[in-house]
């Protein structure tokens, strides 16, 4: 992986608060030209950095939204065919390996609470997965 600079840093930092900022724009507030831009962008696409570009919907205006935090506990060594069968699951925002407790911490976001049951048995019926703890995320007070 490649080591970033400090103009990379501010660079990905401008982009994750407005991802459609303009080249001209992101040059004049980091002090460099349209083309380091440009090349900059260009070697973090490249060298997988930044995977893409996407849209945030404010959560009040999308309300049918429900979304969660699973915390996952996996038994014995099976963690990576664990990843590997939740990654199969759409509706999984986010999945982070972590310590303590539990083994995984996945991001779940579905259009009902229908569909949310039934991402729950998914997750739960994945061979490896002993357990879960799922809690639903009302209001964001802090992003």
């Amino acid at each position: 992986m490649q080591e970033l600079d400090e103009l990379d840093q501010q660079l990905i930092s401008a982009l994750r608060a407005d991802g459609r900022e303009a080249v001209t724009t992101l040059a004049r507030r980091l002090g460099v030209t349209r083309a380091t831009i440009n090349s900059r962008l260009d070697r973090l696409q490249e060298s997988g950095t930044v995977l893409g570009f996407t849209v945030r919907v404010r959560e009040d205006h999308d309300p049918q939204s429900v979304r969660a935090v699973s915390l996952i506990e996996v038994e014995g060594r099976t963690t990576e065919d664990v990843i590997k069968r939740l990654r199969g699951i759409p509706e999984l925002q986010t999945l982070h390996t972590t310590n303590g407790g539990w083994d995984l911490v996945a991001e779940i976001r579905t259009n009902s609470l229908a569909s949310f049951d039934r991402v729950l048995v998914q997750i739960r019926s994945v061979e490896g997965v002993v357990n879960s703890e799922t809690s639903l995320l009302l209001t964001s007070v802090l992003r």
